[in-house]
Parts: structure tokens; sequence; C-alpha cells
């Protein structure tokens, strides 16, 4: 009988959580569209046509777009099989739909990035010089998302979030006049904790303590109106895109990325957020491996830039962004640093696009690390291209998964990519959270970007791609270890039963909406 009181508090309390109380207002307002068409269509034949008009020219819509065409596939398949609901809910849910006044405030973004981040032409001719390859990849960075490339800059890679930890702890003690975070997730427990009670003695001594966080990231991390808790403390804090529980197009684009910036000096990215399972202080899917950099130097003014242009879309503020130019750095570094931002709204995958860049122009080795791999027809060709022709094509994904469904699609393209050659190994120590390309042993790109049709499309993101820097050796070295903690995949593992495959093949067509 007391194992029966104890169960209703916690069920009381899992039913009223903010998520669960979102998720079923979203299932009834569909569930309530559904029912209206239903009725409305059985007395009202005029309806029925209009809902088949629509789904019709929802679907020619698609088809005109310029996106990619397996992301078509998943909305027009649904659509045809349903076309009386198919078309109206790509209406509600479907695309990156912007009223005036938001594109306007997301033209402000673009404009603040180009007017501040001007490209020294000295250094990008002196990358030139060294590699027309390289030159190539970081002029298309700066055509596409107005990011400059550096030098006099210096990174440090961590193979996990367990190492980059205690390092943001003592770097964030030193700030002097600012500390901004951008984060998608913030969960309470040892690591926000720790950064938190900093942020508080900083914010207290008087420097302009700001975080950025996404509603949905920290949906079921943060209670409501934690802001008012952090400005209570002196700490600014904006939130991205509120998380409101009625279905629109809103709702698929989230702010991914991943920065801690201090004084303009010192820049953090990657893919850990800021909660304890990726410093492997809560175990969630066996042992949690992620990966961050550190920069100090020239290219932190462009993460300081990004974080202040999204700030002021968000907070509706007018920063004068000038005025946290830091002195210049001492910093002396090797190699090119470029870091680089990819905005879903404006119609270009720079994300994707990097990634795609790097594997075609490999002449002898591509090695990635990925949560996710749900690719698109060309990135396989690509891949499976590069395997062909005798490169050393190599991809960690995660043994034990976060999402089975995510992961079921993941597996779903191990057997052509092995077939053409490509190794793929599962990391079975547990999940693996790294975002990273390492091509040739001279370039590479650590952050937030994974490799899923959300991450390459629909969210902010960032990352850093990088030339002939120190830090690669030191990413090597880490795929090196982690091959060695890995199972590789053989075509033998890559057979399963008719069902499996089945679900696979089904899971694999709606890959683009997960």
């Amino acid at each position: 009988m007391k194992h029966k009181f104890r169960l209703f508090p916690s069920l009381f309390k899992l039913l009223f959580q903010r998520v669960v109380m979102v998720g079923i207002s979203i299932v009834a307002q569909c569930i309530f569209f559904a029912l209206m068409i239903w009725y409305f269509q059985g007395i009202n034949e005029w309806l029925y046509v209009l809902l088949l008009v629509l789904s019709a020219a929802a679907t020619l819509f698609i088809i005109s777009k310029n996106t990619n065409p397996a992301y078509k596939i998943a909305w027009v398949v649904p659509i045809l099989l349903f076309p009386v609901f198919g078309g109206l809910f790509y209406l509600m849910l479907g695309g990156n739909r912007l009223s005036k006044r938001q594109r306007k405030k997301m033209n402000s973004v673009e404009k603040n990035l180009r007017q501040h981040l001007p490209q020294n032409p000295e250094i990008h001719e002196k990358l030139r010089k060294q590699s027309e390859q390289a030159a190539l990849q970081s002029a298309y960075l700066q055509t596409v998302a107005g990011c400059p490339v550096y030098e006099n800059t210096t990174v440090d890679y961590f193979s996990l979030g367990d190492l980059v930890y205690p390092v943001m702890l003592e770097e964030l003690r030193k700030a002097e006049n600012y500390i901004f975070l951008e984060y998608f997730i913030i969960g309470p427990g040892k690591m926000w904790d720790g950064i938190l009670e900093i942020l508080k003695e900083k914010a207290a001594a008087g420097l302009d303590v700001r975080v950025m966080y996404d509603d949905f990231g920290c949906i079921q991390q943060l209670p409501v109106g934690y802001r008012k808790t952090l400005n209570s403390y002196g700490i600014k804090c904006c939130i991205f895109e509120p998380f409101i529980p009625v279905v629109s197009a809103r709702l698929n684009n989230r702010d991914h990325r991943k920065l801690m910036i201090i004084d303009g000096k010192v820049g953090f990215t990657g893919g850990i957020n800021l909660a304890d399972e990726y410093i492997n202080e809560e175990e969630r899917f066996g042992h949690w491996k992620d990966n961050a950099i550190m920069l100090r130097g020239d290219a932190v003014w462009s993460m300081t830039v990004m974080f202040l242009s999204l700030w002021d879309y968000v907070s509706g503020g007018g920063d004068s962004i000038a005025r946290f130019l830091p002195p210049e750095p001492e910093e002396a570094g090797t190699g090119f640093v470029q870091p680089y931002t990819d905005n879903p709204l404006d119609d270009e995958p720079v994300g994707g696009s990097v990634y795609t860049h790097l594997i075609e122009r490999a002449v002898r080795s591509v090695y990635i690390m990925t949560p996710y791999l749900i690719i698109d027809y060309a990135m396989t060709e690509s891949l499976c291209n590069a395997a062909k022709s005798g490169l050393d094509v190599r991809i960690i994904t995660p043994h034990i998964p976060d999402k089975w469904y995510v992961h079921a699609v993941t597996r779903a393209h191990y057997e052509q990519l092995v077939k053409c050659g490509v190794k793929v190994y599962e990391y079975t120590p547990g999940f693996i959270h790294s975002k990273v390309f390492a091509v040739d042993g001279e370039y590479a790109t650590v952050g937030t970007i994974n490799l899923d049709f959300r991450s390459l499309y629909l969210h902010f993101e960032n990352g850093v791609f990088m030339y002939r820097t120190d830090c690669i050796s030191d990413i090597y070295r880490d795929f090196e270890e982690t091959f060695r903690k890995s199972r590789l995949i053989t075509l033998e593992d890559c057979k399963t039963n008719i069902f499996r495959r089945l679900l696979r093949s089904l899971l694999r067509l709606f890959a683009p909406l997960m």
C-alpha cells in the first residue's frame, strides 16, 4: 500500500512537467484539427475538394523549393498518402517561414556579421599561397556566412567534456570585462552549478554577464521562469524562441549553438552542453564522449560578434558591438582559424557544405566522429567515391544510442558505406556526441553540427574550420585512441531480418523530419 502512495506523487509530478503538458497540448491540437477536417469534409464536399487542392499546391511548392531532395521527399510522401490532412499540416509545421518583422530582425544579424567581421586580405592571400584548396574553403565561408579567416590564434583541443570543464572554470575566474554564454542545453547539477557560482560572483563585481539558452533544449532541465532567477543574480538572460504549445513551423528552428566567450579573448565551442552527462557526472548512455576546443587570440572576435548579433535578434536590443572589441591579443599560434555560423533561414546549408567540401577535396584520409549518421544521397556518394578512390575513410558513431529510432537510421546507412570501403566504427563504451571532421592531417572542423537534417537545415549552428593548427595532431591522436575503443562494423554485422530492414527503410524515409 505504501508503494502505491509513493507512486501517485511521482505520477502527478511527471504529468505536470512542462514538457508533458506541452506535448499533450500539441497532440490535442493535432487531433482536434484532424477531427474537424474529418467532420466538415463529411458534410461539405467542397471542403474536401479544397483540402485536396491545398495538398496539391503544397506538393508543388515543396518540389519547387531550392532545398535538399531528401527533405522534399520526406514531406511529399505523407502528403500524398494522406492528401486530406497533409497539405494543412505542412502549412502549420513545414518550412522556415518568417514574418516581415522577423525577417527584418534576422537581416540585422547578417548585417552585423558582415559589418564587424571584415576579412584581412593579407591573411587570405597568405592562406592561398599555402593551399589553394584551403583558400577555396575559406572563401566560401567568407562569401556565404560573412566569417573571415584569422591567424594569431591558438587552439586547444579537448577530447572529453571531463577535461575541458576545469579549464572553463579557470578561464571564467579570470574574466575582467564580460562573459557570454549561449547553449542549447543547460541543466542543473555539478557542471552548471560550478559555472553559475562564478557567473554570480562576476555579475556582482560589475562584469557584463549574459546567458542565452534554447527553450526547447532546456524544457526538461530548467524550471519555468528561470530567466528571472538569473536576472536576480545580476545576470542578463535571453531565451531563444520561448516554447509555446501551439502547432507552428517556428518549432523547427532551434538555437543549437554552443559558445562561451570571455572578454573577447578566450572562446570555447564544440559538442558539449552545460549538463552533467557531458562531463560523465551522470551516466545516461554509457560513457559520454564529447569534445570541445578553446580559442585564444584574434579569431575569438568572430565568436563574440556571432553571439552579440543573435543576442540583439532575440532581445530586441541594439548593442554597440564595436565596444566589446578587445585589445590586440598577444597570442601567436600556428595555422589558420575560421569560426563560422550557420543560419537556417538563409537557404544556405553552410555546415553541410563545409563537410562535403572537405570530403571531396581530401587526397589521403577523411576521419569523422558523429552522434548521428543521417546523410543524404550526395554526401553518401561523396564518402563512397572517396573510399573507392583509395582514401582512408573512417566514421565513428555511438554503440549505445540516445534515440533508438535515430540510431536505426544511422545503422541503415552502414551497408552501402561498408560495401564501398568506408570503415565504420561504433564506440562500444557508450555514446559519441562529438562533431568533428579531420582530413589529410591538415584540415579539421569542430563544432555543433550533426550529420542529420535538423542540424544541417533547421537549426542555428556554429563551427570552427582549421588549417594546419597545432591542435590537429591532438584531434588525430583522439581518433586513434577512439578507434581502439570501438568496434569495426563488417558486412556480416549489417545483415538483419526482414522486419528490421523494413522498419529502417520506413524510418529512413522520414529521417529528414527527425
